[in-house]
């Protein structure tokens, strides 16, 4: 069934950090992010195609953690009917208007699993600097392009985002009668994803994904990095990626939280899509090539924050992928 209301991608995170300072450092000065706006409490960012002011806000806090995870609707006029839905699958819902700059009214709701959403039309734009080759810095990075979400119930969180609208692309399960999701990629836009689930502890906030061009710039965003003595923020990669075909490198922030530098997905816009399914015991479904994930990139995330700032609870999975693998699954 056709929801009464279009989401059309994902679309920003609001992430708070301990050190405003050392956080502008990296995602300006090192990643080469373009700034919307600054002051002494959060800075907007957006990437080098981006029209919309921001696709990433960095708040100062006293603990890290993600304030939002930010989608955008096609019209003002799709909040309500999404906000009814929302609430009929057990979310918390509630309106905000200009929270954060150049945003007008959003629709802010806490999902079953307490990931903190938000929903909006109206922003702000600025004029693209896709072409700015002159003064463009960075890999570059050209927009904001997904989520991936720690979950325990990936099964369940998988059918709520279907309820939202979002089509799966590809997934990975279990082999046998007993067959479970450990991972399931779910889009809007017509990539591979715009919401990743991967199984383990949470809810928790694995990586947001940004998109560069080509995956040169990925390697030059690395060889940048070890230029400024920074290569140790590197946690995974370079590599390629089975599942969405992905080129990545991993990297964390000061304050740990995970950024993947993504490149070369494919079109999925076709309406009679259907998803590809890959093994746990499939060597290449994490990893196409390139080196093992580190243990790190199974159980660290980012934790998130409720409306009043304290951390959401966390709760650990079943079953853990890599126990599910052969030994040379990445």
């Amino acid at each position: 069934m056709t929801p009464a209301f279009d989401v059309l991608r994902s679309a920003y995170a609001e992430l708070t950090v301990t050190d405003l300072a050392a956080s502008r450092a990296f995602y300006v000065d090192l990643l080469g992010l373009v700034v919307s706006h600054e002051d002494d409490e959060a800075i907007y960012l957006r990437g080098w195609e981006e029209r919309l002011h921001h696709s990433i806000v960095l708040r100062q806090g006293p603990v890290a953690g993600v304030r939002r995870i930010g989608f955008r609707v096609r019209s003002e006029d799709d909040l309500a009917p999404l906000a009814a839905r929302l609430e009929a699958l057990g979310s918390t819902v509630s309106w905000v208007d200009g929270e954060l700059r150049g945003m007008g009214r959003a629709l802010r709701a806490t999902d079953p699993f307490g990931f903190p959403l938000e929903f909006f039309y109206a922003i702000e734009q600025f004029p693209t600097q896709l072409q700015r080759f002159d003064i463009q810095r960075g890999a570059p990075i050209m927009r904001f392009d997904h989520f991936n979400f720690h979950s325990p119930q990936v099964e369940t969180t998988f059918a709520f985002w279907q309820q939202l609208g979002f089509r799966c692309s590809e997934y990975i399960s279990t082999d046998g009668e007993n067959e479970q999701i450990a991972g399931a990629w779910l889009l809007r836009k017509p990539g591979v994803h715009d919401v990743a689930l991967t199984l383990g502890t949470g809810p928790r906030l694995h990586h947001i994904g940004l998109y560069v061009a080509e995956p040169a710039g990925v390697l030059h965003a690395c060889d940048q990095l070890a230029a400024a003595e920074h290569s140790y923020t590197i946690e995974r990669g370079p590599g390629r990626h089975g599942v969405s075909n992905a080129f990545f490198v991993y990297l964390r922030d000061p304050d740990g939280h995970r950024v993947e530098l993504y490149s070369c997905d494919y079109y999925t816009g076709d309406p009679d899509l259907k998803p590809l399914r890959w093994s746990v015991s499939d060597p290449r479904c994490r990893s196409f090539w390139g080196t093992r994930a580190p243990d790190s990139w199974y159980e660290e995330s980012s934790l998130l924050l409720t409306a009043d700032g304290s951390t959401v609870p966390t709760f650990a999975a079943g079953v853990d992928e890599r126990q599910a693998r052969t030994e040379v699954m990445a």
